[in-house]
């Protein structure tokens, strides 16, 4: 037989001598083999033998020799990696173009965009398909997030907090959530998301049950939000919403010790596993080294992308997969025109700039002036709008919004978090401008109507074991709050009528947010009656939330579950209240929908009858974009 060219006889060979084409040097194998010729009997068989176990010998020497000659031929010439590249994925027009996730195994898609009627809700996306389905069940649907495993996918809608298996189509309600500010889901199935009642993170099982705090709000800090599990399961990222220096990314744990601020920010970050952080800074999407040992960041500042869509609220559009997939979403912020309409939604005029931070509009009694909140520099603050002139109102590094006018247009009662999670103050307009604290209960309280004789003002207040209650507040006299409306389901956005008898109110006792009105009479007035069951009239019938009265008391406003503003007729005879049937007035292009996330009412009536809407100019349509492969090192 042939052995790479050599013959093998039946004499003795010293050694055989084999070269290796490519090899750095001869290969010599050395032996003993006996003339065969000479072998008889025994002996040959022992000999025969031992020359198998030699040649074996030799070819596993030369198979290993040849073995590592190709693995350094395989190191002198390993394949470059693979190139990166980026891909657009075009999605239905959406109000909220920075709510989408990957999912972790990166093949699916998830984002919130509208359905057929108009009301936002989450789609699907399977990224080896060309087209996305609607998921039944969630509409209203807000901020969605995955499951470590990929099967179901959790999200805000109707003042809770839920999930939807994949494949499903029943939602199941996990706990109530009042802001809508992000969440995460961890390898132990722990949900971290943010409470409204003090702005720290709670954590729930993701099968639902008691929710549990487990962060705690500092001097000088107002919110956490965006939590976003690292893969360790134990530790997060989440961002703190404060004072210009506290603002930032911070790194947190669920064994309670103290956060540690890995960076200032805008936005919230999230973590690619390859070891990065990545967030938005002024529109443009940053990476940077993230040493989890140290809890530090490293290096140098990587972008990714620029004009990176991002809004008020710290929330960037932005998401990745644990296998390195990025998504990202371009395009400048939304703006929004407050804009004066009529009952038949025709334009009246506007009031104002653009803007895309601005929220909450409420019109003095007297129609010149106008109150919104609006962000800059990281911090909310009330602004005061007179025509074409705009001027800041609050100037505390801590955040104020939601003011409501006094009716005799001197003051406005709003929100701060100067002293804890949701005092109530109020600010005198003119003259020396001095505040004055009037609620401080240790729980997010937030002004939602003033009665019209200036007696009282209503307000929400949350609270961990009765979700949101109604209060009022006397204004004269004994200013001890008074219960007006306490149960276990969610009332808010409480308003006075005309006449101050009865108060319009948003809940969630049905499953869905829906609008009622009840009696309400002051302590030295005798009750007026309702004619409904449990002494309150059900208003809506699909669905509402954000009520306002008519400046005669004989409609009620407020928003379907499509952001269309609807009226339905009131009928007062003697001390009995009755509701006509809703109608459609006009359908808007309302900042926020009709959906409630968190912003509070969006539009407000004046005296005279008309609405001034924050209204929504554009839809940003621009495509989410796909980064596979991305290696800092190399130009794309």
């Amino acid at each position: 037989p042939q052995l790479f060219g050599i013959r093998i006889r039946n004499v003795m060979y010293n050694h055989i001598l084999i070269p290796l084409e490519n090899s750095p040097a001869d290969v010599t194998i050395l032996t003993h083999i006996k003339p065969l010729a000479r072998m008889t009997g025994a002996a040959t068989k022992r000999r025969t033998s031992a020359l198998a176990w030699s040649l074996c010998a030799l070819f596993a020497l030369i198979a290993a020799g040849t073995s590592l000659i190709a693995l350094q031929h395989l190191r002198e010439t390993a394949p470059p990696p693979p190139p990166e590249t980026r891909l657009d994925i075009v999605t239905p027009a959406t109000d909220a173009p920075a709510e989408f996730a990957l999912s972790p195994d990166g093949r699916q898609l998830v984002f919130v965009a509208a359905g057929d009627s108009g009301v936002p809700q989450l789609w699907l996306r399977s990224l080896a398909t060309t087209t996305a389905q609607p998921l039944t069940g969630t509409e209203g649907a807000a901020a969605p997030f995955w499951s470590p495993d990929s099967r179901a996918i959790g999200f805000f809608a109707g003042g809770a907090l839920k999930r939807l298996d994949v494949g499903g189509t029943a939602a199941q309600t996990l706990a109530p959530a009042l802001t809508v500010r992000g969440a995460s889901w961890s390898k132990d199935n722990i949900i971290l998301f943010p409470t409204q009642n003090n702005g720290t993170l709670q954590r729930v099982s993701a099968t639902g049950g008691e929710t549990t705090a487990i962060t705690t709000l500092e001097p000088q800090q107002q919110s956490h939000r965006y939590p976003h599990f690292l893969p360790d399961g134990r530790r997060f990222l989440f961002y703190i919403q404060g004072a210009p220096g506290v603002s930032g990314i911070y790194l947190g744990n669920l064994d309670g010790s103290t956060p540690v601020q890995l960076t200032v920010a805008d936005s919230a970050g999230i973590f690619l596993p390859s070891g990065w952080l990545l967030w938005v800074r002024a529109g443009t999407l940053t990476a940077q080294r993230f040493d989890l040992q140290q809890a530090a960041l490293i290096g140098n500042l990587v972008t990714l992308a620029v004009g990176v869509v991002d809004n008020s609220v710290n929330l960037s559009g932005i998401s990745v997969a644990a296998t390195g997939l990025i998504a990202y979403r371009t395009g400048a912020a939304s703006q929004l025109q407050l804009t004066w309409v009529d009952r038949t939604g025709t334009v009246l005029g506007t009031v104002g700039e653009l803007d895309g931070n601005m929220s909450s509009p409420r019109v003095s009694p007297d129609g010149r002036l106008v109150t919104i909140h609006r962000g800059t520099q990281n911090n909310q603050d009330l602004w005061l709008l007179d025509g074409a002139r705009t001027s800041r109102l609050t100037f505390d590094p801590a955040g104020d919004n939601f003011a409501e006018w006094s009716p005799d247009g001197s003051r406005v009662a709003f929100r701060t978090n100067r002293s804890a999670a949701g005092d109530i103050y109020q600010k005198h307009i003119g003259g020396n401008g001095t505040e004055e604290l009037l609620v401080s209960v240790g729980q997010t309280s937030s002004p939602t109507s003033w009665s019209a004789d200036g007696r009282f003002l209503l307000y929400n207040a949350s609270s961990p074991e009765t979700n949101t209650d109604l209060w009022i507040l006397p204004m004269t006299g004994d200013a001890t709050p008074m219960m007006f409306l306490q149960t276990p389901f969610r009332e808010s956005m409480g308003s006075f009528s005309p006449d101050g008898r009865w108060v319009a109110y948003q809940s969630d006792e049905s499953g869905r947010s829906e609008v009622y009105v009840r009696a309400f009479a002051a302590p030295d007035a005798a009750v007026p009656t309702i004619t409904g069951v449990g002494g309150k009239s059900q208003v809506s019938t699909e669905g509402g939330a954000f009520p306002a009265w008519s400046p005669d008391g004989k409609e009620l406003y407020y928003l379907d579950v499509a952001g269309n503003m609807i009226a339905a007729s009131v009928t007062v005879t003697g001390d009995t209240l009755t509701v006509g049937t809703p109608a459609l007035l006009f359908p808007t292009r309302i900042n926020g929908g009709g959906a409630d996330t968190g912003p509070g009412r969006q539009y407000d009536v004046s005296r005279d009858g008309r609405f001034l809407i924050s209204t929504l100019l554009d839809d940003v349509d621009a495509p989410i974009t796909l980064i596979q492969n991305w290696n800092p090192g190399v130009a794309p």
